[in-house]
């Protein structure tokens, strides 16, 4: 697998009121009527309690447009160019700003419909508030795309088995786990990883998670391909 580069997430929504009118290409929106559609670079906006965030992140990115029937039901048409590095990360976020030590549940349920061609994954994308640590669960993956840092072996937590990776980007630490293999549907219990993090590993402390963040990290997709998310919700307590 190629070692990604990756992104600094603390400027998700600082960048769009910088870059408000920027539109990367000329790809459309689904024809289907959608409550809110957007082609531009940063494009964003919150839905019944999550924020949506088209996230053309990358050098070298083609043409992406994101569209959303709610917070929950949303997708995108990107056609990035066949070349190697992230483009994009169109996502949609829960806030949680809660601390692990006092989070009594922490957990999600997917459903998504991926192109069977391109590079990219399907990943949840979770931060504490500082944006010192990063954990990554990939449901799926395809194509020339691969994990940052040094294999720690497999575990099997939240329900789901993982390939775990640990490393750095520069600007924080970051923990990858690698579903062993692709689902496209199903739930995810993520208070056990980062307390399996903090407390039987030992890699952070008590940190507050802020984001939730679950979409997908495209690296190519040339032609222009369809990434859905039929329905994401993140509950806790």
């Amino acid at each position: 697998m190629a070692t990604r580069t990756r992104k600094r997430v603390a400027k998700a929504l600082i960048a769009p009121a910088l870059a408000l009118g920027a539109t990367i290409g000329l790809a459309s929106a689904p024809a289907s009527a959608a409550v809110w559609n957007s082609c531009d670079q940063w494009g964003n906006t919150s839905l019944n309690g999550y924020t949506l965030y088209n996230n053309i992140w990358g050098s070298g990115a083609g043409a992406q447009c994101i569209w959303a029937n709610s917070g929950t039901n949303w997708g995108v048409n990107a056609n990035h160019p066949n070349t190697g590095g992230i483009k994009s990360y169109p996502n949609s976020k829960k806030v949680i700003n809660k601390s692990i030590t006092s989070l009594r549940s922490l957990s999600s349920n997917y459903n998504v419909t991926v192109p069977s061609s391109g590079a990219y994954n399907s990943s949840y994308d979770i931060w504490d508030t500082d944006y010192d640590y990063e954990i990554m669960l990939w449901m799926n993956y395809n194509g020339a795309v691969g994990p940052i840092g040094t294999s720690q072996g497999s575990v099997t937590l939240g329900g789901h088995s993982w390939n775990v990776y640990k490393g750095s980007n520069g600007a924080n630490e970051v923990f990858s786990f690698l579903r062993t293999s692709d689902s496209n549907s199903g739930s995810v219990d993520v208070l056990p990883i980062l307390k399996w993090i903090k407390d039987t590993k030992g890699w952070m402390g008590n940190e507050t998670i802020g984001d939730v963040q679950f979409g997908f990290e495209i690296t190519s997709s040339s032609g222009g391909l369809d990434f859905r998310t039929n329905n994401l919700t993140v509950s806790s307590s």
